[in-house]
């Protein structure tokens, strides 16, 4: 490990990789990122592309849980990189980066609760169900998921604009929420909130889930598929609730394998924070057979006509 004196005043730890190692951890994370964004950018270029979907606030849930993932794999890998090309960063570029990731990160579990609130409502009030879930009253509810996510990061950006001098934003430092976010009060703010959208979240999809199986029979068929729709989200939170340990699980395992820290962040991080942005919008996608059907064209690079 390596002590970067930063301004004089501040010092943050960076440990470093060998040369090779650095340059296979990356060529990685780059590939990746780049086959997991095509995937989910065909999502996306399929909603654009018809109609049915763009005009559905059920795709449009979707697709903004797609765009998050794909703004979150995005920020992650250009902070590894940057972080392994310069080590240390800008205290202000990284706060901005910091920014953007915990607000997409943030967006996922929201997005969930509504999407399961969606299908709670297609099934238990159909005669309804096209004057509560209209397309402008979808967007009102993404803006009311940038606001709520709004609530974890903001007042952290006003604290830290308040209290640490010009010198510390002018600085370096390892790109990390906590060694720019440095009071201990923020870090329990986030934790608490991070616990209250979990709760209210896993609530919702309880309450939807078990509203949904009790539903009459005689819609027997479409309760059943939303009860596996409100299934799915449920795994889908599961993965989205895996950056809450990630920290956790870092810890953990550096305990057992101090010598081993920098392949442990290295590989917890890949299974925690990339892959699960493939398996997530890829599960949903080719799960309906509407939009399977256009996707699988699009993914292969067949024209499909409209």
């Amino acid at each position: 490990m390596s002590l970067s004196n930063i301004n004089k005043n501040f010092t943050t730890p960076v440990y470093r990789d060998t040369v090779e190692t650095a340059i296979f951890k990356n060529v990685i994370t780059v590939v990746l990122c780049i086959f997991i964004n095509y995937v989910n950018s065909t999502l996306v270029h399929t909603f654009t592309k018809h109609q049915v979907f763009n005009t559905n606030p059920r795709y449009i849930l979707y697709i903004h849980l797609v765009i998050n993932d794909i703004l979150l794999l995005i920020m992650f890998t250009l902070i590894q990189l940057l972080s392994y090309i310069v080590f240390t960063l800008n205290v202000s570029l990284c706060m901005v980066l910091l920014i953007i990731t915990i607000f997409v990160s943030l967006n996922n579990p929201l997005t969930l609760g509504f999407m399961a609130v969606e299908c709670f409502i297609a099934i238990c009030f159909p005669l309804r169900h096209t004057q509560i879930c209209t397309v402008k009253k979808t967007y009102v509810m993404i803006g009311l998921i940038w606001a709520l996510s709004a609530l974890s990061i903001i007042p952290d950006v006003f604290v830290t604009l308040a209290t640490e001098s010009m010198e510390f934003f002018h600085s370096t430092v390892f790109c990390l929420r906590e060694n720019v976010f440095k009071k201990p009060y923020l870090t329990e703010k986030r934790n608490v909130l991070n616990a209250v959208f979990i709760v209210i979240v896993w609530f919702t999809l309880f309450y939807t889930y078990f509203r949904i199986l009790f539903t009459a029979k005689a819609a027997a068929a479409d309760a059943k598929k939303a009860r596996n729709t409100v299934l799915l989200h449920s795994f889908q939170l599961m993965l989205c609730m895996l950056n809450y340990v990630y920290n956790v699980t870092i810890e953990g395992l550096t305990y057992f394998f101090p010598k081993d820290k920098l392949a442990i962040r290295f590989t917890v991080t890949i299974f925690i924070s990339v892959l699960p942005r493939l398996i997530s919008p890829l599960i949903y996608g080719v799960r309906d057979k509407t939009f399977r059907m256009y996707l699988v064209r699009y993914l292969f690079l067949f024209k499909c006509k409209n």
